[in-house]
């Protein structure tokens, strides 16, 4: 006869939360009375936090996928539950659930256990500093795509000046580009606007500055150009965020 073991109870206050992208499912045991779903306005996240509460829950194991998790992780933590997020594949590698037993059951069974350890979390700090950085990086790609379809046209427009200037968003290009969105059409003017450190004289450059003129190319390449100063302008706004945060993560060491 195959012998049973038990096995401690390590987080005997513990509950177990399903995240999911509309309803929140919590189990505090493993029968019915102690599962309750809870909808992802803030009011039912503060009810939810409320029935821990009732229920003399002390910690709480979450399996979420992508960013659902935050908002509940944010009003509990501020409420003094220890939380830990957990890996979804963890819990689901780990043998002994029964088929009538929901996640939230299964999460707060492991959880009681403690066969759960979760996943790193940054501090709020560290949290806010990866946000910005991370928009930071999605509006330098939109720039980058955006300086390619200002290239698109360029060539359609025959302005090449991708054979003459290495860069086209470095300053003598740019200011050519504003120069002729503005109605510029005379070769030698535009090449005049080169920036005292680029390699090619005004002649190549003018060279390579003979239009045919589109007037629909004309008006997408003005439409990207303001896009991709739209775009300067919120990188820069995220900079100064990311500067200020710096400086505060470092005051506070």
């Amino acid at each position: 006869m195959e012998e049973s073991i038990s096995m401690e109870i390590v987080n005997p206050h513990a509950a177990g939360v399903d995240i999911g992208s509309r309803t929140h499912w919590v189990a505090v045991g493993q029968s019915e009375p102690d599962v309750r779903e809870f909808g992802v306005f803030n009011q039912d996240l503060f009810a939810l936090a409320d029935w821990l509460d009732e229920r003399n829950i002390r910690t709480v194991a979450m399996e979420s996928t992508g960013t659902y998790w935050q908002n509940l992780y944010t009003v509990l933590v501020a409420r003094g539950f220890h939380v830990i997020l957990c890996n979804g594949k963890f819990t689901k590698n780990i043998k002994g659930k029964k088929s009538d037993v929901m996640d939230c059951q299964w999460i707060q069974k492991l959880h009681t256990l403690g066969l759960l350890s979760g996943s790193f979390l940054p501090d709020g700090q560290t949290e806010q500093l990866r946000t910005y950085c991370r928009h930071r990086s999605n509006l330098l790609h939109a720039a980058a795509s955006t300086s390619k379809k200002m290239q698109k046209y360029l060539r359609l427009l025959n302005f090449r000046l991708d054979v003459v200037v290495k860069d086209i968003c470095g300053l003598t290009c740019l200011l050519i580009i504003r120069a002729i969105c503005e109605g510029e059409k005379n070769p030698q003017k535009l090449a005049s606007l080169r920036h005292g450190n680029c390699r090619r004289s005004e002649e190549e450059i003018a060279c390579a500055l003979q239009s045919n003129e589109r007037k629909d190319y004309l008006f997408a390449l003005g439409q990207e150009l303001e896009t991709y100063d739209h775009l300067q302008l919120k990188i820069g706004q995220c900079d100064k965020e990311i500067a200020k945060m710096l400086e505060d993560i470092i005051g506070s060491d």
